[in-house]
């Protein structure tokens, strides 16, 4: 039985970039898991670690040593390892060498026409000591970081300095050198509260030893877990329930080794400032948790997570409060300041402002939105007017002094002043949801004046970016055209708005200052790729989507019905057979098309009186017999029901390519029997494809 022991490694450095620690800490564990697996050792459970000074992974039960390897190899040909006299030659001797025995020893095997030397045997499995290092440096080499920094005089790159590293396996400290630091077997505590080196006697002692000894929690999920908890405590205790936001969350467990809650308050007044302001100065700016009464209005109490257990508390606390103040204060000073004059004095300010250089200034922008709104408005039931109105208004709050000062409430403040400006509410409202969705899983626009302008300025941006040829390339995507694509997509799918996105971009690269000719198809493509990741996403078969794609696919609900359909229709027993059929038919089609006879291949209608084998005869009166109830169904968008209808198909269809040869020698037969199967073909397709079915 193999001896094991627990492995520990910890990287020791400056504060980690808060927002990229939980990433960090799983793709290290993922690649030192992945390193093990891979050295085939042994081990028990995996546990990794993350507080803002340190990642580390503990390995329990770790294997010694690999398992014993055996060695299977094929040798040169027979007679090629021996001559005339049956002496090996240096093929076999070379051979024989590198197996580590001679010649004799070796063995022999056949394989298909010829016989070969063979060699079969085994080796002791590597020592973990040795292999350790390298399955760390790997992980190290492949975390997710963006930029890799310098520092001192050494060669090292990281995202931070590097100060400690600790590699105990067992008792041993392994001698290796990572990222320019020697590995020993201490750690170090908190900054403040224990800054010196702490032994560990063994790595399971690892997370127990920074508590006690380090007040340092070193797990992030037990960090966060007890940051939760500390947070709801304290707002209940002030009579209140905290405003837990997940992301804040995350950040706060990033940013501290001991987190002590620590309850503020800052002047009632501020209450007058609207919710999203101070929400944004708490949690964006400050990296509170603010704090709401009973009926959800937030009271003027805040939560902050302190990084030290301070024998003053009443210090840290005020403290807080004096940096909160004057934040605001601004606010307060940049609403009065805002409140001047009407939103729509912005409006001709936004000419000064560029855009992009090549499309203009957002002024520019905002004409292209406010005709293509009033386009949309009409198809999705929204009152062109209004939607109008809430495009020429939907920008004007980026010259005001809070949007300046918060970015992150473009929209949200034009909304407060379109209301206070006496605009109707729902042109507000579309001030506020146009740049909605903001990402995944975000809200999309409300009411479908929103929509509208959504949509409007979305496109707008897909059209003229794409025009000037900026389009997203790897991970670069400055204008954030992914998220403007998705968004497109999920309020016309989600809000089952029946537009036609192939016509839209047509109307907004139009009204674009620069574009090529391909710029539309370029965008609908863009569109395309982004629907095929949703349905990838959701689980349906590539070959499914883009059956469905070679219909055309740039109506979003359209779409969405004959993905549905079609996924129903292939768990269908005559799905497979039906699949075949179509895929045999459009070679068919195919290859008659590039003939000397091309351009008679196919006729319009099925000449009846030409179907002379009775397979033919019977295949033509079953697609009489359904023909127009399928049509039908298509032209209703009931595409589950055309397809249960064209599954009855199935037994002629069989009989017909059992029975009858559609490429007859007779012109006149063969050219009728292809408008026959053009006919089958283009009932299916009605639907999808379903030549790009296996099948």
């Amino acid at each position: 039985m193999t001896a094991v022991r627990d492995f520990l490694f910890e990287l020791g450095t400056e504060e980690l970039p808060p927002l990229a620690l939980p990433e960090l800490e799983r793709a290290l564990a993922a690649g030192i898991r992945s390193g093990l697996a891979a050295a085939g050792l042994q081990r028990g459970e995996l546990v990794s670690y993350a507080a803002p000074r340190r990642l580390a992974v503990l390995v329990h039960a770790l294997a010694e040593r690999q398992p014993e390897q055996v060695l299977k190899r094929r040798g040169p040909p027979v007679n090629a390892a021996f001559d005339k006299t049956g002496q090996p030659t240096r093929a076999a001797t070379a051979f024989a060498e590198s197996c580590g025995v001679a010649v004799g020893a070796l063995g022999r095997v056949t394989e298909g026409k010829g016989e070969f030397l063979w060699f079969e045997g085994s080796k002791p499995g590597a020592m973990a000591v040795s292999l350790l290092p390298g399955i760390v440096q790997a992980a190290l080499d492949a975390l997710p970081i963006p930029k890799r920094m310098r520092w001192g005089a050494g060669d090292a790159e990281f995202v931070r300095p590097v100060h400690w590293v600790v590699m105990r396996f067992g008792a041993e400290v392994l001698p290796v050198r990572l990222l320019d630091t020697a590995a020993g077997s201490s750690t170090r505590g908190h900054r403040f509260h224990a800054p010196g080196e702490l032994a560990i006697a063994a790595p399971a002692d690892y997370a127990a030893v920074l508590r006690s000894q380090g007040h340092v929690i070193a797990s992030f999920a037990e960090r966060r877990a007890h940051i939760h908890e500390q947070v709801l405590a304290c707002a209940q205790a002030q009579g209140g329930r905290a405003v837990l936001d997940e992301e804040l969350l995350d950040e706060v467990t990033a940013l501290v080794e001991w987190p002590v809650a620590v309850e503020g308050r800052f002047d009632a007044r501020f209450l007058a400032l609207p919710r999203e302001v101070l929400i944004s100065t708490l949690q964006e700016h400050q990296r509170y948790f603010a704090i709401e009464n009973a009926a959800g209005a937030l009271t003027n109490r805040f939560i902050t997570i302190s990084n030290i257990d301070s024998r003053e508390p009443t210090r840290v606390r005020e403290g807080n409060e004096r940096v909160v103040r004057p934040r605001l204060s601004d606010a307060a000073f940049f609403q009065q300041q805002d409140r001047r004059q009407s939103l729509a004095a912005w409006r001709d300010g936004l000419d000064k402002v560029t855009f992009q250089v090549k499309l203009g200034s957002i002024g520019d922008k905002v004409r292209r939105i406010v005709t293509l709104a009033r386009t949309i408005a009409p198809q999705i039931a929204a009152d062109p007017e209004l939607a109008a109105r809430a495009a020429d208004l939907c920008k004007c709050d980026l010259l005001s002094a809070m949007v300046g000062e918060f970015p992150e409430l473009q929209g949200t403040m034009g909304a407060y002043y379109a209301v206070a400006d006496g605009e109707n509410p729902r042109v507000a409202a579309a001030i506020r949801e146009h740049y909605q969705p903001r990402g995944a899983g975000d809200a999309l626009p409300a009411d479908p004046v929103s929509a509208a302008v959504a949509l409007a300025d979305k496109l707008d941006t897909l059209a003229g970016i794409f025009g000037i040829g900026q389009k997203p390339s790897g991970t670069k995507d400055p204008f954030a055209l992914r998220r403007a694509a998705i968004g497109v997509f999920r309020i016309a799918l989600e809000g089952r708005l029946d537009l036609d996105l192939a016509k839209l971009v047509t109307a907004a690269v139009a009204a674009q200052p620069v574009k090529t000719a391909e710029t539309a198809s370029e965008v609908l493509a863009y569109f395309q790729e982004r629907m095929r990741a949703h349905y990838l996403d959701a689980g349906f078969p590539a070959e499914s989507f883009d059956a469905v794609l070679a219909t055309g696919g740039s109506r979003p609900i359209d779409f969405e019905a004959r993905m549905q359909a079609l996924a129903s229709f292939r768990k269908r027993p005559e799905a497979e057979s039906l699949a075949a059929a179509n895929k045999r038919i459009a070679n068919i089609l195919k290859k008659s098309a590039g003939g000397e006879s091309a351009g008679q291949a196919v006729i319009a209608e099925v000449n009846a009186s030409l179907l002379t084998a009775a397979a033919e005869r019977a295949l033509h009166e079953a697609i009489e017999a359904v023909a127009s109830k399928v049509e039908s169904a298509l032209a209703a968008r009931h595409y589950d029901a055309a397809l249960e209808t064209l599954a009855g198909l199935r037994p002629a269809i069989d009989a017909f390519f059992t029975d009858v040869m559609v490429n007859d020698p007779d012109p006149a037969l063969r050219t009728n029997r292809l408008a026959l199967v053009a006919r089958v073909r283009s009932l299916f397709a009605g639907v999808a494809d379903l030549s790009r079915l296996p099948g």
